[in-house]
């Protein structure tokens, strides 16, 4: 799995011109499922992102977690993150996984970030989205379980 994690402000998903989701402070995370994926990726990944430590303290360094500051997550899910472009400027996608599976592991995400106390919401899977955010810092970090292991 792949996590884009980003430090928001504000961030709100639209489909066909309607919010669906809005959250103020805390994490969007543009999420990529792997054809080769398991509840272990899920589970590392949320634990990672759970406990990311990329908000400011009072020294302004980054010490602080989403859990610590109050805030909130936005998931949406992403297969593009597995786009393949070594040949060619058509990106490849055949890395990502098939939608029925990409949909569960999604969604099973959620449920993983969640069992740490934090309030998580989501895009709507498949849709074709419109995503606004301000992001904070910029603050973006990608990780990759599959460079974890």
């Amino acid at each position: 799995m792949i996590a884009l994690v980003q430090r928001v402000n504000r961030c709100t998903v639209s489909v066909d011109s309607s919010p669906v989701s809005t959250i103020g402070p805390g994490l969007l995370i543009l999420l990529g499922v792997h054809r080769d994926d398991s509840e272990d990726d899920l589970k590392l990944l949320a634990r990672k992102c759970a406990g990311l430590r990329i908000f400011t303290d009072d020294q302004d360094r980054m010490n602080r977690s989403v859990a610590d500051i109050g805030g909130e997550i936005l998931v949406v899910s992403q297969f593009t993150l597995f786009g393949d472009v070594k040949r060619g400027l058509r990106p490849y996608f055949g890395d990502a996984a098939d939608p029925d599976m990409a949909d569960d592991l999604y969604e099973r995400f959620m449920t993983e970030l969640s069992g740490y106390g934090l309030p998580v919401k989501g895009g709507v899977f498949g849709a074709h989205m419109h995503v606004e955010l301000i992001n904070d810092g910029p603050v973006t970090i990608p990780i990759d379980t599959r460079s974890m292991k």
